[in-house]
């Protein structure tokens, strides 16, 4: 079930209650907003640097090794940081273990691609929902002097990205 927390229940037109449909603009082929979010989406895939992205992510998903070297690093990284949460102590030898694997798995090319590649991908998602955000915010379509506070365009966000 899908809520709104902006209007009393059936009355938001945008949500579909009782439905595990997203919202009204996903719904409707017809809809402005969804023909122009699919002509963006569509833009976004023919970009040039896009091809070099999707050719890194590509290269480190059919590389077993560069995979398992990413997926120990991330298993090794979640089990230090859970135990610092809990206060428990790290030892020396836990975090020269963390770095050696660290440290090999930047020295992989492919894997250093695929890293690359991420946050690639996270500038431009943040980008576009850095200017969908602003729009909705001010009403109209932003100006480079609406971006100039350094806020991410959320209101009163305060985290200068």
């Amino acid at each position: 079930m899908v809520y709104c927390a902006a209007f009393p229940r059936g009355q938001c037109r945008l949500c579909v209650y009782g439905t595990t449909k997203r919202n009204m603009l996903t719904q409707t082929d017809g809809n402005a907003v969804a023909r122009k979010t699919r002509e963006l989406c569509q833009a976004i895939l023919e970009e040039p640097k896009m091809t070099s992205i999707r050719g890194r992510i590509d290269a480190f998903m059919a590389d077993e090794k560069s995979r398992s070297q990413y997926e120990s690093v991330v298993t090794k990284g979640k089990a230090l940081h859970e135990k610092q949460q809990t206060s428990g102590p790290l030892s020396g030898e836990e975090i020269a273990d963390f770095e050696k694997h660290r440290e090999t798995l930047l020295g992989n090319p492919v894997a250093q691609g695929f890293l690359s590649a991420q946050e690639e991908l996270h500038e431009i998602q943040h980008s576009i929902q850095r200017h969908v955000s602003k729009t909705l915010e001010l009403g109209r379509l932003p100006s480079e002097e609406d971006f100039g506070d350094g806020s991410c365009g959320h209101h009163d966000c305060g985290c200068q990205h």
